[in-house]
């Protein structure tokens, strides 16, 4: 296998790093940990289990997209093999389990690795391939495609794409299908949406055995690690912005989200303070009630100005851009 570092890391953005980090405190806050040593020992371990978890989701929503097109090959060798068979059940076409951009995939040694573990092949069920594969020769698509014998790379990966993106990721059946069967799917759907994305608009060289770089890796640790060596001193600064909150009322995770956000409006000044509030905002918004975008808008741009007024805040100049 060619050097690690000769492959691209499909990375996952930030907001994916704070989901992650704070879906890991949630964990700590529902046990009974009591030292900030322990927390954190425990924080790292869980961390790096959800991220693990993501990335065996993102094989296994690619591992069912290839495996719908290569059933074609399995189509036809059962219908050949029927007592009784039809010209149709001798002219399966099966143009599509050669798709360069499969075999592209297929071949490329960090997914094969990463492919071949027992635990993501237990999650692959062929009769849910079978009825994936069975929605794409309904299609125009489909038909279009297995029309002609030319094989462009863009043709390649539009049919593989049309897979994913519109019997799979667009398919309620399929949809509540993962939610039954893997674990996680509903806390990082959206990851994997945005990873597969990300797939189709990449290389060959793809190092599928990793999803975070070493800097956002080093930003989720730390990040962590910050909001529990600050919880006390962020309660007070978090607290005197509650008097028009019920309190009893306030989501755990919204809690957990200002702290997150205070130590990154205090503690990282790389990251913009816009920035901040707006990823804040968004993540309270997909992950806890309704009405916990405006909550955690409205304390965070409180505390903010109270911060700027006893110029708290040391931000280094830089763009806002914050992948």
């Amino acid at each position: 296998m060619p050097p690690l570092n000769t492959f691209l890391i499909i990375m996952i953005s930030r907001r994916n790093i704070r989901v992650k980090v704070m879906q890991t405190l949630y964990t700590i806050a529902s046990t009974e940990h009591t030292e900030v040593a322990e927390s954190k020992r425990a924080g790292a371990a869980i961390l790096n289990e959800k991220l693990a978890r993501a990335l065996d989701l993102f094989i296994i929503s690619i591992l069912y997209t290839v495996r719908a097109a290569q059933y074609a090959e399995a189509d036809a060798l059962h219908r050949a093999s029927k007592y009784l068979v039809t010209d149709a059940d001798k002219n399966v076409n099966t143009k599509i389990a050669g798709n360069e951009f499969l075999w592209q995939t297929l071949e490329n040694q960090t997914f094969a690795e990463k492919a071949k573990d027992l635990k993501i092949q237990h999650f692959v069920h062929d009769d849910q391939v079978k009825k994936i594969y069975l929605q794409l020769v309904k299609s125009n698509d489909y038909q279009e495609y297995i029309s002609t014998q030319s094989r462009t790379p863009k043709e390649e990966k539009a049919i593989i794409k049309f897979i994913w993106e519109q019997l799979i990721r667009d398919s309620e059946d399929v949809q509540e299908y993962f939610y039954d069967e893997l674990q996680g799917w509903e806390d990082d759907k959206e990851m994997i949406f945005m990873l597969m994305d990300n797939f189709f608009k990449s290389s060959a060289k793809v190092n599928f055995l990793n999803l975070v770089s070493s800097e956002k890796k080093e930003y989720a640790i730390s990040l962590m690690n910050t909001v529990l060596e600050k919880e006390a001193y962020c309660t007070t600064l978090i607290q005197p912005q509650l008097n028009n909150w019920d309190a009893e009322r306030i989501a755990i995770i919204d809690m957990i989200l200002l702290r997150m956000g205070v130590c990154e409006l205090l503690f990282f000044p790389t990251i913009p303070t816009k920035v901040t509030i707006n990823e804040y905002i968004e993540v309270a918004k997909m992950y806890s009630t309704p009405q916990s975008g405006q909550f955690v808008n409205g304390v965070l741009d409180h505390i903010l100005k109270d911060l700027e007024k006893e110029k708290q805040i040391n931000k280094e100049a830089r763009g806002t851009k914050d992948s």
